[in-house]
């Protein structure tokens, strides 16, 4: 009998890894309800008892569930009140050339196909910020819709389609509202927990929605997928 006849214990490390323990993922999860509660915090800073009472732990459990996130620079603590940190400004620096490196696939095919500007729009705070935009190859002319353009959320079909709500219209356009001159149509992209963002095109002439519009709806959901 040689070494390779020699069965493997399976929780050895040549065997199979061992999955995440159910303590340790109860422990993941109050971990991120944690951050959770003291993000959501509408001003004054939330104190460990807080906290505790927030995430459904002791107070010696959130000082335990403190340690990694403060380590990492997720949370800084104040004496007994607890804040973000600047941890979680690098994260969210990292979301939005993710954002724009999934969703480039769908909007390049989207702008092919209807030889319009196809952009994705997300929400940030009371403004609407295009995220990705690509121009079509073949036209002659068509609207030039720069990456970082803002405008607030309640104008443009880009800020409407935002906040659409599930049952009704599935794409909303508009003629003139957010920039003079250009006519625009979007859909909201959904199921992608925390994200607010839509879909849509824009062009010197009115877009024949109901062509565009389950277009829109394809390339949302494609986005979608790409994001999940």
């Amino acid at each position: 009998m040689n070494s390779s006849d020699i069965a493997r214990p399976s929780g050895s490390p040549e065997g199979r890894e061992a999955a995440p323990t159910k303590e340790s993922s109860l422990t993941l999860e109050r971990g991120l309800n944690l951050l959770r509660a003291v993000a959501d915090a509408d001003s004054e800073a939330p104190t460990i008892s807080d906290l505790a009472t927030a995430v459904g732990v002791s107070r010696a459990a959130v000082y335990r569930l403190l340690g990694p996130l403060q380590s990492r620079g997720l949370i800084r603590r104040d004496g007994s009140k607890v804040r973000l940190g600047l941890g979680v400004l690098w994260l969210s620096g990292r979301v939005l050339p993710q954002l724009r490196f999934a969703s480039l696939p769908a909007l390049r095919e989207l702008a092919e196909r209807v030889g319009a500007t196809a952009h994705l729009t997300v929400a940030d705070g009371d403004e609407a910020q295009a995220v990705a935009a690509v121009e079509p190859s073949w036209t002659k002319y068509h609207v030039s819709y720069r990456v970082g353009t803002r405008h607030p959320i309640r104008q443009g079909a880009a800020g409407h389609a935002l906040d659409l709500p599930e049952y009704g219209s599935s794409w909303v356009s508009d003629t003139d509202e957010a920039r003079s001159g250009v006519h625009g149509i979007a859909a909201p992209v959904r199921g992608v927990p925390g994200l607010r963002a839509s879909v849509g095109v824009v062009a010197m002439d009115p877009p024949p929605e109901e062509e565009i519009g389950p277009l829109l709806l394809e390339t949302a959901g494609a986005v979608a997928e790409a994001l999940r």
